[in-house]
């Protein structure tokens, strides 16, 4: 009798890990929970535009003391390093709030800037000569571009510590490896460099490329970057162009 009940209980464990080996297999992991991606490579980008934005022209900074906005910055990317310092991984609803706040200051800060830019472009005033004029483009584009990145990674289906926990079914940016899931190991999903390569080649390209935006608010926040992109680009060229004739 005992051998008969081992013998059904083997069977049933048997039975229940091919169960959960074949839903692992069906389910693909950016829908299953899983382990939050690395801290440190969001970490390096963020600390890269902190540093950007300190190398722009003080005339096109937000507030007159420097300092001030990558100070605040680096407290509030400090607080998130402390909270989570090896993985992005769900803790209290503040770490969500003190990330897009993070976020929303660096946009304030580098919009700003572009702004003025524009804006001195357009009345020919302050622009100086055509190299500084060329690097202070690039470093807000290149500043506009982590930006952006950073906004697809924290609102792409709830942001990476919903993302961890598989709370949204439906994506809303669709990358080649979700279409064509035998070109990925089983345990793929987004990062934040994937966001990255998403801004970047939409900055460039000023279109999606191999990744399509399927909610109405990504299509919307990657035509409002190609829009800034674009008019950067042209309007910092061309008044280069006319510096140097």
């Amino acid at each position: 009798m005992n051998d008969d009940t081992d013998d059904a209980r083997s069977r049933l464990n048997r039975i229940q890990r091919l169960l959960e080996s074949g839903e692992r297999e069906l389910v693909p992991a950016w829908r299953r929970v899983t382990r939050g991606e690395p801290r440190w490579t969001v970490t390096a980008v963020i600390l890269a535009a902190v540093a950007l934005q300190w190398m722009l022209p003080h005339r096109l900074i937000l507030l007159r003391t420097v300092w001030v906005l990558p100070a605040l910055e680096l407290v509030l990317l400090a607080g998130l390093v402390a909270a989570n310092p090896r993985r992005v991984e769900p803790r209290t609803r503040l770490l969500r709030y003190l990330g897009l706040t993070l976020t929303g200051v660096i946009t304030l800060a580098n919009g700003w800037s572009a702004v003025r830019l524009v804006g001195e472009l357009v009345s020919g005033e302050g622009a100086g000569g055509a190299v500084p004029l060329l690097l202070t483009g690039d470093i807000i584009w290149v500043t506009n571009v982590i930006v952006f990145a950073l906004w697809y990674w924290e609102w792409d289906r709830g942001g990476p510590m919903a993302r961890v926990e598989g709370q949204h079914q439906f994506p809303d940016f669709l990358f080649v490896q979700m279409q064509s899931p035998e070109l990925a190991p089983p345990d793929w999903e987004p990062a934040f460099l994937d966001y990255l390569y998403l801004s970047f080649t939409n900055a460039t390209a000023f279109s999606p490329t191999d990744v399509m935006p399927l909610s109405r608010w990504s299509k919307m926040l990657m035509m409002l970057q190609s829009s800034v992109s674009l008019v950067t680009v042209v309007l910092v060229v061309a008044r280069a162009v006319n510096i140097l004739k």
